[in-house]
């Protein structure tokens, strides 16, 4: 995400996205697709079982920083311990989405877009009810891994849902 400086102040309350609730997370998130410049990047679910979630992660933001299309990036501010590698100059910030209005604003984006994508995904998968819990787990979510199973879409090495893959086969037995 890029923001000119000249509407940093155009975007008042940005914090964390974790800290506000989704009625005003998503009205930050339409003022910030009006004032900013965004670049979304995912990476696959094969992509996180081949590397990891962080390595994946990372893949997702070299993505999203090609397609901001800028001509110039100056310093890319990457929340976490790790610095990002990639052609742009990176800086890590521990507790970044606490104190950088980018890297905050950037974390409202990308919750925003990962949870209206789960949301999209709920009619191929109701009995998930990702519609209302974004594919976290959620009392009701586990309870569907548990009776279910799991999806093509549910990451097998994420450790609930391992969990009740072996508990299903196990029952199976």
């Amino acid at each position: 995400m890029y923001i000119p400086d000249r509407n940093v102040e155009c975007i008042p309350n940005i914090k964390d996205s974790k800290l506000l609730t989704p009625k005003k997370r998503d009205a930050l998130y339409k003022e910030l697709l009006s004032h900013t410049v965004c670049g979304t990047g995912l990476a696959s679910i094969d992509e996180i079982a081949e590397h990891n979630i962080l390595v994946a992660s990372h893949m997702a933001m070299r993505r999203a920083l090609e397609n901001l299309n800028l001509q110039r990036i100056d310093l890319v501010l990457v929340d976490g311990s790790r610095e990002l590698k990639s052609q742009w100059p990176s800086k890590s910030i521990i507790n970044g989405d606490e104190l950088s209005i980018s890297i905050a604003a950037a974390s409202i984006v990308a919750k925003v877009t990962r949870d209206n994508m789960m949301r999209e995904l709920h009619d191929q998968y109701p009995e998930y009810h990702w519609n209302k819990n974004c594919g976290y787990g959620t009392a009701a979510h586990i309870l569907a891994l548990k009776q279910h199973g799991a999806t093509p879409l549910h990451r097998k090495t994420f450790a609930p849902v391992k969990k009740c893959i072996i508990s299903t086969k196990n029952q199976d037995k």
